[in-house]
């Protein structure tokens, strides 16, 4: 017999990490982030640019090693990327 564990959504959370929710919306950015620039078939120089990046740092950006950017920066990158971002709040109590 198999022995596993289900996943709760968010595999920070699973594994332990604090911040684990922070963690997962970060990389659900960058994921996306990373499809617009796919998408439109932008250069890592064309990002850099964009962006406002050194060329490392569009590497890091699109390769998920994320610690060096704050949240709100991804939210602005999607905005020079031409993209509206909008925040939906809800309460997780209600149900």
């Amino acid at each position: 017999m198999l022995d596993y564990t289900i996943s709760s959504g968010n595999i920070f959370e699973d594994l332990g990490f604090a911040n684990a929710e922070e963690k997962l919306a970060k990389v659900k950015l960058a994921s996306v982030i990373a499809d617009i620039i796919e998408q439109q078939q932008i250069t890592p120089e064309q990002t850099a640019q964009i962006l406002g990046l050194e060329i490392e740092r569009v590497d890091d950006l699109t390769n998920g090693r994320l610690k060096e950017f704050p949240i709100e920066n991804l939210f602005i990158f999607l905005i020079k990327l031409g993209q509206n971002v909008e925040i939906l709040v809800t309460n997780q109590l209600q149900e």
